[in-house]
Formats: C-alpha cells, sequence, structure tokens
C-alpha cells in the first residue's frame, strides 16, 4: 500500500546522502556510539538525515556548523530513539536555537511565602513546551563520550517528558512498562538523592546532584547517564537504570562492558 509519508522519507534520503568518509568523522568524534551493531549504524545515520531535514538549526554569532557539525548534534539527538519505532517522537518543536556558550535565561520563582522571585540565570540548555530546544555550543561539543554528561540527550529528555503535558518526569511508557514499577523507581533514587543533598549540600552524589531540582530534571540527568555513563547509573540506582532500559529499549552498559572487555584500554567513565 502506497505511502505519502514513506515516499516522502525516501525521497529526502535519496536527496542528500551522507558521504561514508563524513559520517565515519561524525562517528570518531561521539565515542558513545561505539559498539552499536551495523543495522543499528544505518538506522542513525538516516535518522540524521531526516531529523536535519525536519529540524531548522539557528546558530547565533559565534556558532560556525559545518555538514559534520550538524551530524554530530543530530547523532546525539538520535540515538535515544534507536529502538523506539518509527513514530514522532520529537513532535512539538521545529528549531534548535544554538548558542556559542551558556546564555542568560529570566526565570520566575514564587517563594513559600507567595513572594514571586524574577532573576537572570546561566544555563547551558533549555526546552520549552512547544517551543525550541535552546543549547550551548561548547556543550554540544562537549558530550560525546562516556563521561556521564550529555546536554543533548539531556534536553531531548524534557522534549520525551512533555509528550505527556507539562514535564514530570513520567514520559509516555510503552505497551506493557508499569507506571508504578516507573514512579517506584524514580521516586526513590529521586527521595534517596535529597536526603543526601539535605544532610550535606556539598555531598559527593554518584549522579549530578542537578537531578535533585525536581522530577523532570531528575529524568533528564538520569537519561544522560543512562546513555554516557551507564556503569555509574547501574551502581547507583540499578532499578532507574531498567525502567531506562524499558524505555528506551536499549542496553549502553552491555555496550561499554563488552567494548571495555575486548579493549582492556578502552576509556573508562569517571568514579
Amino acid at each position: 500500500m502506497w505511502s505519502f509519508r514513506a515516499w516522502r522519507r525516501r525521497r529526502t534520503l535519496a536527496r542528500y546522502p551522507i558521504d561514508a568518509q563524513l559520517w565515519q568523522a561524525v562517528r570518531a568524534g561521539l565515542p558513545l556510539l561505539d559498539g552499536i551493531s551495523d543495522e543499528e549504524d544505518r538506522w542513525l545515520r538516516e535518522a540524521c538525515v531526516l531529523f536535519l531535514h525536519a529540524k531548522h538549526l539557528t546558530a547565533l554569532p559565534g556558532v560556525e556548523l559545518d555538514d559534520e557539525q550538524r551530524l554530530l548534534l543530530a547523532a546525539q539527538a538520535q540515538l535515544p530513539l534507536l529502538h523506539l519505532g518509527d513514530l514522532d517522537w520529537y513532535q512539538g518543536f521545529h528549531e534548535i536555537i544554538l548558542y556559542p556558550d551558556d546564555f542568560k535565561s529570566p526565570q520566575r520563582h514564587r517563594d513559600a511565602s507567595g513572594v514571586e522571585h524574577i532573576y537572570d540565570a546561566e544555563h547551558s540548555g533549555e526546552a520549552w513546551h512547544q517551543g525550541p530546544v535552546i543549547l550551548a555550543w561548547d556543550g554540544v561539543l562537549g558530550g560525546g563520550g562516556w563521561e556521564a554528561y550529555n546536554l543533548v540527550i539531556h534536553e531531548l529528555a524534557h522534549k520525551l517528558d512533555m509528550l505527556n503535558g507539562d514535564a514530570n518526569g513520567l514520559p509516555p511508557l510503552h505497551h506493557g512498562m508499569d507506571v508504578g514499577d516507573w514512579s517506584r523507581a524514580m521516586q526513590q533514587a529521586y527521595d534517596d538523592l535529597n536526603r543526601q543533598l539535605d544532610a550535606n549540600p556539598d555531598a559527593e552524589t554518584a549522579i549530578d546532584p542537578y537531578a535533585a531540582e525536581n522530577p523532570a530534571e531528575f529524568f533528564a540527568v538520569a537519561s544522560e547517564y543512562f546513555f554516557s555513563g551507564p556503569d555509574l547509573l547501574q551502581q547507583a540506582y540499578p532499578q532507574v537504570y531498567q525502567q531506562l532500559a524499558l524505555f528506551y529499549r536499549q542496553d549502553p552498559l552491555a555496550r561499554l562492558s563488552h567494548l571495555q572487555a575486548e579493549h582492556p584500554a578502552y576509556c573508562q567513565s569517571p568514579s
């Protein structure tokens, strides 16, 4: 049966092929893709073309984008979708705005007494509900390895979270996933992280303490650890790792462990 969507997909891929050497250079700059299969690599390569065709990258002064850099961003954005099926997971936004480095963002906060505070805060990324994703380019460039940091995945995890409405740490779960299991795993880990920081605000926590800000940030931080520091997340919060493996339908820890077993000198995540 003829499908306009499938025809448009084939047409886009045919019009914008990726040179093999260019893709090899992109892969070399993203160690967190090491260990994916040839079939996964082909899917990711095509998904990058479609992503860059669908989303507009607005580079502000100080950011110069070439084809390799555009693909570097797209590959990080598409990695979480590797096994999520042919759905429009990144719906609701059409633009990614790139600042050269951290940017000031106006914030509003109402305290316990009802007083509203308005101030500017420095951010490296933001995801607006039904609006653009904003990224600091130096953060994009700094997130391709197993260093338990990935700004692109963090902000796009917020977009997945927002598919159910406002970001609250609960993206749309797949058929067969139990919302009770998800909520217990996330809440227990979130509460544990907050207990540590309440006892000692300068505590050396197993994952970035920014995850303790709210459930939405916990999901976003846990997602970036899942892909870029899976051993750290699994060791700290194995139930969270398990739920994310069910949601993303991937096992980055297995990839990392296999790479380390085959190549003893392969980079280790920070301890």
